[in-house]
């Protein structure tokens, strides 16, 4: 979806096993920029735990836990109750949780974007390419800052 994050994670290899701090970090990043638009305590706690292994309070055991709750939770989820569809927010949100957490980051970054765009306009800005773009330049940004590619 976002073709310029797409070549720089393959520029990155972000994919190979090496770089799985760095998924998990970019992840990160993009989850705390919707955290706002989550609905249950229990993902935020997710994505505190998520927080806690990258800063080292939380071992690899607590991080799998922690990944298969928040995946129960995004599968779970009510769903929207709004009809002009900024209710998605939550639901894109809490999916975006459970990819950060299950260290596919693009994927993260992806339910992440649309759940900005949910939020700010609901079914019609998803339509709009450019209701993404802003968050795309984000999203670029960050992941090269955290590689130290500088982008």
């Amino acid at each position: 979806m976002n073709s310029a994050l797409d070549r720089l994670a393959r520029e990155l290899d972000l994919a190979n096993v090496g770089n799985e701090r760095l998924r998990l970090e970019f992840g990160h990043a993009c989850v705390l920029r919707v955290r706002h638009l989550l609905e249950e305590s229990e993902v935020e706690h997710c994505v505190s735990g998520l927080g806690a292994y990258l800063a080292g309070a939380a071992s690899r055991e607590q991080l799998r836990a922690i990944a298969a709750k928040a995946a129960s939770l995004a599968n779970h989820h009510q769903g929207s109750k709004s009809i002009d569809g900024c209710g998605h927010a939550a639901v894109s949100a809490t999916y975006a949780v459970a990819k950060a957490l299950e260290g596919k980051a693009l994927e993260a970054a992806s339910y992440a974007a649309y759940a900005v765009v949910y939020a700010q306009g609901g079914y019609a800005a998803v339509a709009e390419r450019e209701s993404f773009e802003p968050e795309f330049a984000w999203q670029l940004h960050t992941l090269s800052a955290l590689a130290g590619k500088g982008h």
